[in-house]
């Protein structure tokens, strides 16, 4: 299998996501600004994670690219990631209607911690094919440090929505900003 058909695979089942979080979203009943508010939570948890999900498709086309051979490790660590992002649809709907229940805030941050984690995966077997280059191993293990933090911080969201649901938002909100640009130096092929 070449890369590039991994690529349209993965880019399939995450346009598949974003459909599937877009098709969720209702209209209010009536058109007033009071129903219109009443689904704010929906509209806003739909935009946060469409921008997790594209932030994670923009980075997953970057390590894709660094790819240097489509091996069973890699497929089945690209489908762990896939699995956990198709749970963010379920995650989104669940959190924008109960924004103010902890188990909704602690799910959908077990979820994208889990999601996170699949990325940690996904990234061993690149240090594993790149275990010659000294520097791209280097520049792969100061990726996995950031993607353990955000791991942690997401993994700290679910005891804290018993604590602060607005805490966790917080970092539901600061991981994506961490994560905004994606790795430059992996997609300019210069670690």
């Amino acid at each position: 299998m070449t890369t590039s058909r991994l690529e349209a695979f993965s880019d399939g089942v995450i346009a598949i996501i974003v459909t599937i979080m877009v098709l969720e979203l209702r209209a209010p009943q009536e058109p007033t600004w009071t129903q219109l508010l009443k689904v704010a939570p929906v509209f806003i948890s739909y935009g946060l994670s469409f921008l997790v999900v594209a932030i994670m498709w923009v980075n997953h086309h970057h390590l894709i690219h660094a790819v240097s051979e489509v091996t069973a490790r890699l497929l089945w660590s690209n489908l762990n990631l896939l699995f956990w992002m198709s749970l963010v649809p379920f995650v989104t709907e669940f959190l924008g209607k109960n924004y103010r229940t902890p188990m909704a805030v602690a799910l959908y941050g077990l979820d994208l911690a889990l999601c996170g984690f699949a990325f940690y995966i996904l990234r061993i077997e690149l240090v594993q094919q790149d275990r010659g280059d000294d520097r791209l191993v280097e520049y792969h293990r100061s990726v996995q440090r950031k993607n353990t933090l955000a791991v942690s911080l997401y993994l700290l969201t679910i005891p804290l929505a018993y604590v602060s649901i607005y805490g966790s938002f917080f970092i539901f909100v600061l991981i994506p900003a961490m994560y905004f640009l994606p790795e430059r130096k992996l997609a300019a092929g210069t670690p």
